[in-house]
């Protein structure tokens, strides 16, 4: 176990090195415990292959590390925010469920046509795509538990392509609709005489730094959530098929709004923060522990349904959300932030809008609705949605 946590992280700082100096990395937003942990998986092939070495990893911090960042998600579902995002957000979150339910048909019944499980078609759909490498290493080994072999490998390698293919399909759907509709920002355009500013967005607006004190307080919380959690799974589990870490994300989201309806202030910023560190160990255990030469006989229906899925996510934004979400420059941008999160994860959607912003001003509303749903809201019906296809596949 401390081998595992050990190397896992020798490859998180290596990662981290080479996001740093490699530009397209780092443009790409890809995270640094994947690029460690893949390259770590590719040595693990080559080694194998030339039958010198077989590493066999104990996953159980994995399983840790992984539950305590899903009940920090909980955290952060504060249903008041939802309230004040209006009528945008719910139209945005409608938006992603169905695309969630598109990726897991496409997947599902793709799976089907290949002679494939059809459950394993789930790790190249909404688990990978909309969930990113999060939910892939915590899904991966729910349905492996299911009996699908290879899902977490299939599952973190999806996740990998959708980062790119969200990041390179966001940005000329939204330039397309801006020049064809001749979209303005209400701030700046490309054409106006001020330079165009960097949109910047706060989630947590009571920031600040992290001391002792709120440390502590925000890893009780944690701890409390993903301790009462798995007394949540372990009820839920008697009526439904559903991943462990379940129980910790509903429990942190009762905590949480328990509190706010309370009126006491929660370590929001602390618990972020360790939530985010809980997610680099947990991908970087997750991505050491591949075993690529599981995909050699996946390769063909890996790419013709991953391909399939890019194709529906351009139109679906292009089409479906541009018009949605009200056809102006906003709209242009929320477009561009879909792409980006329903193919990836939502720090490759706040790069995309802010490309965009960058070249053509400033999309307050799309800053504000984007985040909300996609690091707040769409983990929980995800997870739902994803569920409900596994027990029906």
């Amino acid at each position: 176990m401390f081998q595992a946590i050990g190397l896992a992280v020798v490859m998180l700082v290596f990662g981290r090195l080479l996001v740093g100096k490699i530009k397209i990395l780092s443009k790409y937003c890809i995270p640094a415990p994947v690029v460690g942990g893949l390259i770590f998986a590719v040595l693990h092939v080559i080694l194998r292959s030339a039958g010198i070495v077989e590493f066999n990893l104990d996953t159980t911090l994995q399983n840790v590390f992984m539950t305590a960042f899903f009940c920090s998600v909980g955290y952060m579902a504060a249903f008041d925010e939802l309230k004040k995002g209006g009528i945008g957000v719910v139209k945005f979150l409608l938006l992603s469920v169905l695309m969630c339910c598109l990726q897991d048909v496409i997947g599902g019944f793709g799976a089907k046509l290949f002679g494939l499980d059809g459950r394993l078609g789930l790790a190249m759909s909404s688990i990978p795509l909309v969930g990113g490498h999060g939910t892939a290493g915590s899904f991966g080994p729910f349905l492996e538990d299911l009996g699908v072999a290879n899902a977490t490998t299939v599952a973190v390698a999806s996740a990998t392509y959708g980062l790119v293919a969200g990041c390179i399909i966001g940005g000329p759907i939204a330039t397309a609709k801006i020049r064809k509709f001749g979209l303005q920002s209400a701030g700046f355009n490309i054409h106006g005489s001020k330079k165009a500013e960097t949109a910047e967005v706060s989630v947590n607006p009571d920031t600040g730094a992290l001391d002792e004190k709120n440390l502590m307080d925000a890893a009780i919380y944690i701890v409390i959530g993903a301790g009462i959690g798995t007394v949540v799974s372990l009820l839920l589990g008697k009526l439904i098929t559903l991943p462990g870490y379940i129980g910790a994300m509903i429990v942190g989201a009762i905590i949480r709004n328990i509190q706010e309806a309370r009126k006491v202030k929660m370590p929001m910023p602390e618990m972020s923060a360790l939530g985010n560190i809980c997610l680099s160990l947990f991908l970087g255990l997750a991505m050491i522990n591949l075993k690529l030469w599981q995909l050699v006989s996946l390769a063909l229906p890996m790419v013709v349904i991953l391909l399939v899925q890019t194709v529906v996510m351009y139109f679906y934004a292009s089409h479906v959300v541009f018009r949605v979400m009200g056809k102006d420059y906003d709209a242009a941008t929320i477009a561009s932030g879909f792409c980006g999160f329903g193919m990836g994860a939502t720090p490759n959607a706040m790069a995309n809008m802010q490309a965009i912003t960058n070249v053509y001003g400033p999309a307050p509303v799309a800053f504000m609705i984007v985040p909300l749903v996609g690091s707040l809201f769409i983990d929980f019906f995800n997870a739902a949605i994803i569920t409900a296809f596994a027990n029906f596949l």
